[in-house]
């Protein structure tokens, strides 16, 4: 009888434990958001203001209040920026240094990563742990010796060292690849072999083909840091006819600091294609990121 009486009370609180824990989910849930979202401003905030900027007349850029809405639109601004630098010849160059540098960073993390994965030699732990360590070299304390070595080679004034060293592998990028294909099905590797498949067919043949989300993610990755790098051709490059648009926007604010419309207008256009490329590939690069090790 004792447990019958209260058997009614049990069930109140039981109740009012799931209302708590339902109320703690839909708090969680509501500040998970406001915290996504105010990042999310945070991080568009600077875009917006340049996309503002670029179309306003010279007058409004440093008005008090901001005006983030220009009374008159100018869309001149656009073709104006590109009166102060070459910038067919600055894409030009850019591309010359990019292209070959994505496809030189994806062949040669691949064929790594595929080493560490799935081919078993004496010490592969050791030297993959020594690969991860390079990750904490500064590239401060490579700088001299790389420089003077491609000095040495002859190679500074020209886009070699920008594009050499991507074909001799990436250690992050190794490591993002070897994530991922270790969780490709060991069945489908042990058959092909049993066909006799060599591990370079097994490579090519299933691997890859499996890995399209991992390798769209260095791709995505490798492009955008070649695009916007300016450190390397700042260091290597000493001909106005060979830089790319990174420099190309380091020398027209240098030369033009007082015109802020063009300039925003010129960097929204250098920043354009990426942004593009980021939300042509936004699927497979999520899908590439839960999938490999960059998932917590």
């Amino acid at each position: 009888m004792a447990e019958l009486v209260q058997a009614p009370g049990i069930v109140v609180v039981r109740q009012r434990q799931k209302a708590v824990a339902r109320t703690a989910a839909i708090g969680g849930r509501v500040l998970a958001l406001v915290v996504l979202v105010a990042g999310a401003v945070a991080f568009v905030f600077p875009l917006l203001w340049m996309l503002s900027t670029s179309l306003k007349d010279l007058s409004e850029v440093f008005t008090v209040p901001p005006i983030w809405i220009p009374h008159a639109l100018h869309f001149d601004n656009y073709p104006r920026s590109l009166t102060y630098f070459p910038f067919p010849l600055y894409l030009r160059n850019t591309l010359i240094v990019v292209m070959p540098s994505v496809i030189g960073t994806v062949v040669s993390s691949a064929l790594p990563a595929y080493g560490f994965s799935r081919l078993r030699w004496p010490g592969r732990d050791v030297v993959f742990t020594v690969l991860l360590a390079t990750l904490l070299i500064p590239t401060w304390t490579t700088l001299i010796p790389v420089y003077v070595l491609f000095a040495r080679m002859h190679w500074t004034g020209t886009f070699l060292p920008l594009i050499v060293p991507n074909f001799f592998g990436s250690a992050f990028y190794i490591f993002l690849l070897r994530q991922f294909f270790l969780r490709q099905p060991q069945e489908l590797i042990d058959a092909a072999r049993i066909d006799g498949s060599s591990h370079l067919g097994v490579f090519a043949r299933i691997i890859l083909p499996l890995s399209k989300p991992a390798l769209a993610v260095v791709v995505l990755f490798s492009f955008m840091d070649g695009w916007k790098d300016f450190f390397g051709p700042l260091i290597y490059l000493d001909n106005q006819d060979l830089y790319t648009l990174s420099i190309g926007l380091y020398s027209f604010q240098s030369q033009h600091t007082t015109d802020w419309t063009a300039l925003m207008a010129a960097s929204l256009m250098v920043l354009s294609p990426m942004i593009v490329l980021f939300f042509l590939t936004q699927r497979t690069f999520v899908e590439g990121i839960t999938f490999t090790g960059l998932r917590g």
